[in-house]
């Protein structure tokens, strides 16, 4: 029987970071998946980023991850969402080419030390007494280790529907794993039933694309990773076009087909992504919905309609496709499909995204009950992580909503759990001015070096950083007189002072910000985009920041009062019984997950304080009284 530290199963976004994470840091680990050609696929769309998701991708790089590094790779077009709103909702969104993306990250696996790469079904799991685990294949290979990381995406008992036509297999019709639900079940997890889909791919050469609005990418913006040093290069262009109401008329027409309706499927879709058949019936009061072409790689014409998820028959779809501006003769490639998948009750794992039950197993990704490529990384790299602090007998991470929309994402799940599939949004996170995706290297790469993650060209390239900073910061004190920067103002929309002023207070005038105050002054010269940009925003938004930092802090007196495990909530009086229920079930680790537990109230969040302190306090004389 061959030996591991580790096992992933599942070589998707969430597998292919926890996969390298435990690798990188030392531990010897076999990543398993049912077709190498899966590994790290876009299935659904082929892009990287996007509103939150943005967020969750530079996080995934500041803490020493892969997807950002690999998206600047193999972009083909990036774009900054909400440009025209403040930083706190802006996000980063790349058209990636889908081959290359899924040909680098696979490269990248078999070029990395102490990871093995290999295909295989996984069917079952046994966790012996001991510690260790034994993991089995479809052909009866069996291989133990101490630690295992499940990142299986939608593939358990995955089924493809389309129309009344459906087939037991994964996305894009690759292989599925048929077994691995009945193991989950006999260690004892909750299995929920999930839907998601994919709109239709059509050929390129048969888009009339002389009528549509066309999107191009920016050029003068950050990249993903704090690695990449040059600015990111556009190789092509999306473009947008609408549905229409002959579009809606044939959908309603049909309606009696749409499996979404029918019953045929069972799994719960995703709220924030829904069917085009779901959208025309939700918001029945609009004409049109946007549909966005996004070219799939640059080696092909196969291109993707964004918004146009359905699982209507495939004549239906085609009706309802040739009836949008542009695609009056477009040529189907692949059809549209839903599919549903099992995945756990994410209440079942701990912060850390280990199972309660279960020491040594971790998971990560849409079996979680999450939705997109971004949250599943940020799951893979925090479950990679973790594992290798279980494996090394360390305590282990928990990135608190305050450190990142990671700690968001994950305190969401594991605390509320989710009767759909999660996806994360910028509303989530109550600190999202402070959690930009320009300081994520700021808020987390230390953490990544302490984990063991970050390399030193990463930490060099980090503290050089952290210097630029220092030295901008140290020029804005400087001061110019009203004659020398009287066009600049003029030219902005802004009323020129009487007196001398510093470029700091340059910079919070509302027309002014250091891009155009470098334009007419080069003080900034000697620095790049980024540092200008993260200097920028410091400065703009100094009060609002302030103000945050001081939520922050607060916020940490409650995430900071522990609740110890030994902790019997049946043992006290004064709690609800329903507040002790969902406080046995999830068992949080301090007053401040307790405090968002559904169904737990202020006043049993008062209550358990003084408990908990009163419990901690007699430990503590007790601890007193022996060593005495």
């Amino acid at each position: 029987m061959e030996k591991y530290d580790a096992v992933v199963i599942g070589a998707g976004h969430a597998g292919c970071e926890a996969a390298l994470a435990l690798a990188r840091t030392g531990n010897k680990t076999l990543l398993l998946t049912l077709s190498l050609d899966a590994v790290a696929f876009l299935a659904c769309n082929p892009s990287i980023g996007g509103t939150a998701k943005g967020q969750l991708v530079c996080e995934v790089d500041a803490l020493g991850g892969e997807m950002g590094v690999n998206t600047d790779k193999t972009l083909i077009q990036l774009r900054m969402l909400n440009s025209g709103k403040g930083p706190a909702v802006q996000s980063l969104r790349a058209q990636a080419d889908k081959i290359e993306y899924h040909n680098q990250m696979k490269l990248t696996l078999e070029k990395t030390q102490n990871l093995f790469l290999r295909q295989g079904e996984v069917v079952d799991i046994e966790c012996h007494d001991d510690g260790t685990k034994i993991v089995t294949t479809a052909l009866e290979q069996k291989f133990e280790c101490r630690a295992v990381v499940f990142a299986t995406g939608v593939y358990l008992k995955s089924r493809i529907i389309i129309g009344d036509w459906t087939k037991d297999c994964g996305p894009n019709g690759f292989a599925n794993a048929q077994k691995l639900s009945s193991a989950l079940e006999r260690l004892g997890f909750k299995l929920l039933r999930f839907k998601t889909g994919t709109p239709a791919r059509i050929n390129g050469r048969s888009i009339d694309y002389s009528c549509l609005d066309v999107q191009k990418g920016e050029e003068n913006i950050q990249n993903f990773s704090f690695l990449t040093r040059h600015k990111p290069k556009n190789k092509a262009v999306c473009y947008l076009t609408y549905t229409n109401l002959e579009t809606h008329k044939i959908i309603l027409d049909n309606l009696d087909k749409a499996p979404v309706f029918s019953g045929l499927i069972k799994g719960v879709g995703p709220r924030y992504c829904p069917s085009i058949e779901t959208k025309i019936v939700r918001f029945a009061d609009k004409d049109r919905h946007q549909l966005f072409l996004e070219p799939e790689s640059l080696s092909t014409q196969e291109v993707y309609i964004q918004g146009f998820s359905t699982s209507m028959p495939v004549d239906v779809q085609e009706k309802m496709i040739r009836s949008v501006k542009g695609l009056e003769n477009a040529e189907v490639m692949r059809d549209s499909y839903a599919i549903e998948y099992d995945c756990i009750d994410p209440t079942q794992l701990m912060p850390t995204l280990e199972a309660k039950n279960c020491s040594g197993l971790f998971f990560a990704g849409q079996i979680n009950g999450t939705s997109g490529y971004e949250e599943a990384a940020a799951q893979g790299i925090i479950a990679g992580i973790n594992a290798n602090l279980y494996l090394k007998g360390k305590e282990q991470l928990v990135l608190k909503r305050s450190d990142g929309y990671i700690g968001v994402l994950i305190d969401d799940i594991v605390t509320k759990g989710t009767n759909e599939p999660y996806r994360m949004m910028t509303s989530r996170a109550e600190y999202r001015l402070f959690l930009r995706q320009d300081n994520a290297d700021l808020r987390l790469t230390e953490i990544g070096r302490k984990v063991g993650l970050v390399d030193d060209k990463r930490w060099k390239i980090f503290n050089q950083k952290k210097k630029n900073l220092n030295k901008i910061f140290e020029i804005l004190s400087k001061k110019f007189k009203p004659t020398e920067i009287e066009n600049l103002f003029k030219d902005n929309g802004e009323n020129l002072p009487k007196e001398s002023i510093s470029l700091k207070d340059m910079i919070k005038r509302n027309n002014i910000d250091a891009f155009k105050i470098n334009d007419y002054l080069h003080v900034f010269d000697g620095f790049n985009f980024d540092i200008i940009n993260e200097m920028n925003i410091m400065v703009k938004y100094e009060g609002y920041l302030k103000q945050q930092t001081e939520e922050i802090e607060k916020f940490k007196k409650n995430e900071n009062m522990i609740i110890p495990k030994e902790f019997d909530y049946k043992q006290y009086h004064g709690l609800r019984l329903e507040a002790v229920e969902k406080l046995e079930q999830i068992k949080p680790l301090n007053i401040g997950q307790a405090s968002r537990i559904s169904g737990v109230s202020p006043a049993d969040i008062a209550v358990l304080s003084v408990l908990v302190k009163k419990f901690n306090d007699e430990n503590k004389n007790k601890k007193n009284a022996e060593y005495k």
